[in-house]
């Protein structure tokens, strides 16, 4: 390309042309490597209870690590605590089971007899029959007791999870990021904690477009975390977009990166490098008509 100057209105102008052969040389830019990226937590969950009620106490500080299911904050239970106790007496009262089978078994015996009575001509029909239903009424109330301690085991379960409903548990392995209440506090939709996995972490890179497609699933990068003697450390990549953004002609990859022991913390800046080399081309663009 060649520029000339031309005089307009007193004052010098320079314009810009193609040659006259219009070969325009199209040169994309070098892919920029390495690329900056974000290293983040590979989940994070806002911990929060299923039911409405005050803080009793917390069993986690700020920056703790936890495991899945560990107790994270348990809410006031008087009640439920009460409930429970009253279901597990029913549930284990026995008394009644003891006495409908000692009549169950008395009215066998009697039926057993009459049987012998009715056919030695001893009793009448409707003697036996009489004596026939005891023995039937006494079975199904020996049935009714079995049944009615049967539901008192459920009333117990029932009991015993809504009181577990007052413990908050953690629902992951991971770190307490953030606590937001205190004991003594009431919740409702409020979450109780933060709590991130950092192991694995997430790497979140920013790439040009021209770079997609070289990038696939499976394909390792070194990450290397922008932290005081910080090494480089390897991620695979996780999820490519297949979306790009057209404002800035670049798409997103995520890489999983293992940390044992979180020997990194989440939140830091790092520099990704794929190993790829950029490549310029150049492209003869048909000239346009004469005018």
């Amino acid at each position: 390309m060649h520029g000339f100057e031309t005089a307009v209105g007193g004052r010098s102008m320079k314009s810009v042309v193609c040659l006259t052969l219009m070969l325009c040389v199209t040169v994309p830019g070098y892919a920029q490597q390495p690329l900056g990226c974000l290293i983040e937590p590979d989940y994070v969950a806002e911990v929060g209870s299923q039911v409405v009620g005050v803080v009793e106490s917390l069993k986690v500080e700020r920056g703790q690590r936890v495991r899945k299911g560990q107790v994270i904050a348990l809410l006031r239970a008087d009640v439920e605590r009460a409930a429970v106790g009253v279901a597990r007496i029913r549930s284990e009262a026995v008394a009644d089971i003891q006495a409908a089978a000692a009549n169950a078994a008395f009215a066998k015996q009697r039926l057993d007899r009459a049987k012998d009575l009715l056919a030695q001509k001893f009793i009448s029909d409707q003697a036996y029959d009489q004596i026939r239903t005891e023995s039937d009424v006494a079975a199904q109330k020996l049935a009714q007791a079995k049944e009615q301690q049967g539901l008192s085991r459920r009333e117990l379960a029932l009991a015993a999870s809504q009181l577990e409903m007052r413990t908050v548990r953690s629902p992951l392995n991971g770190i307490v990021v953030e606590r937001y209440v205190i004991a003594g506090e009431r919740v409702e939709e409020k979450p109780i904690a933060r709590v991130a996995v950092v192991d694995p972490l997430r790497v979140q890179v920013v790439v040009p477009s021209s770079l997609y497609g070289r990038i696939q699933i499976g394909a390792t990068a070194s990450i290397k975390p922008e932290l005081t003697n910080a090494t480089a450390v390897s991620a695979r990549v996780i999820l490519i977009d297949k979306m790009l953004d057209s404002a800035s002609n670049t798409f997103r990859i995520t890489l999983k990166l293992p940390n044992p022991g979180n020997s990194l913390p989440a939140g830091l800046r790092c520099i990704a490098d794929f190993g790829l080399k950029g490549a310029a081309t150049a492209s003869r663009s048909t000239p346009p008509a004469a005018r």
